[in-house]
């Protein structure tokens, strides 16, 4: 078991920036890889940014690709979302996941084995 703690939401204007961390505790952290989703009001969950097992691989969705960067310490067990340039469009409920698939970058939420609670971010305009 994996369990995930997010942190660092919270009511940001447009053009601001907010870095969210996830705490991981139980199973050895450097086995999973990582990923951060979003949901926002009234839409289906979507991938945000993924990081393979070591922090030496990323991926980030076209639509935060520039303005987000997710990264990872392995040593504090902490996996990170940098958020700059927000938009209103960025607001959302903000979730950390973890998978077994550590080498790999995935973007399917159905891939992922351990959730966080959620973190609201929330940007006004």
């Amino acid at each position: 078991q994996v369990q995930l703690v997010e942190s660092g939401g919270g009511l940001v204007q447009a053009g601001g920036s907010l870095r969210l961390s996830c705490a991981a505790s139980g199973r050895t952290f450097s086995r999973f890889a990582m990923g951060w989703f979003r949901r926002a009001p009234g839409k289906e969950r979507e991938f945000v940014a993924a990081i393979n097992w070591s922090g030496g691989n990323t991926y980030h969705a076209d639509s935060v690709k520039g303005r987000f960067a997710i990264s990872r310490d392995n040593a504090k067990n902490t996996v990170y979302l940098q958020m700059n340039s927000l938009k209103p469009e960025d607001t959302a409920v903000y979730y950390c996941a973890a998978t077994v698939r550590a080498y790999g970058l995935e973007t399917n939420e159905y891939e992922y084995d351990y959730w966080g609670q959620g973190t609201q971010v929330t940007v006004s305009s």
